[in-house]
């Protein structure tokens, strides 16, 4: 990677106007994603996240089903905004499937159970991480990215038109291309209160 760390999350932000470019190639996305998947730190090592990379028509199948699934419990003549959002997704190079295998939280709660309780939740701060790691090495490529969430609408869709097996639980969607508009502007809160230091 050639920023700094903190420059690249720092620079990390949310894009919504993408176009069906990307300045790097098919294999090196992959090769991020790889990546991601290896080093991304999990509770007890359990590596449960799963990814699962769709380009080109699969891309568009993904938001195509998202769009006509949608439409279907949409109230009438309040479709408008949902059809342009989804249509701005659609308008990207790929999309990265996030998911989480249950089998893996089950068996780590069959093997630790004092800790059993937990596990779901170390889960989701796996896959937390793990959802970073690659928003954040895409920017770095120049394409912009966002994190969507249209599980669980979508589940039974994707688990059939991929042939996702049935523990792998879907947790997010990252719509990603090269941004053919800047990322809005960021609005932090005052750190006062947010963070306590003590010597």
């Amino acid at each position: 990677m050639s920023k700094e760390f903190m420059t690249a999350v720092k620079d990390r932000r949310t894009y919504y106007a993408l176009s069906k470019e990307s300045p790097i190639s098919d294999a090196r996305i992959q090769e991020i994603i790889e990546q991601a998947a290896e080093y991304a730190p999990t509770a007890f090592n359990s590596q449960g996240g799963r990814m699962v990379l769709l380009l080109g028509e699969q891309h568009d199948k993904l938001w195509d089903i998202t769009m006509e699934t949608l439409r279907k419990i949409a109230p009438v003549g309040n479709f408008e905004s949902t059809e342009n959002k989804i249509k701005s997704f659609r308008d990207g190079y790929g999309t990265v499937l996030f998911f989480e295998d249950q089998s893996v939280v089950k068996g780590l709660q069959e093997k630790f159970a004092l800790y059993a309780d937990n596990f779901p939740i170390w889960s989701l701060e796996s896959a937390g991480l793990l959802q970073y790691i690659v928003w954040t090495a895409l920017e770095e490529e120049g394409l912009g990215a966002s994190l969507q969430h249209y599980n669980p609408l979508i589940d039974a869709e994707v688990q059939k038109t991929w042939d996702i097996p049935n523990d792998w639980k879907l947790l997010g969607q990252m719509p990603f291309g090269k941004p053919t508009a800047p990322a809005g502007e960021k609005q932090s809160l005052p750190l006062e209160g947010r963070i306590k230091v003590f010597k």
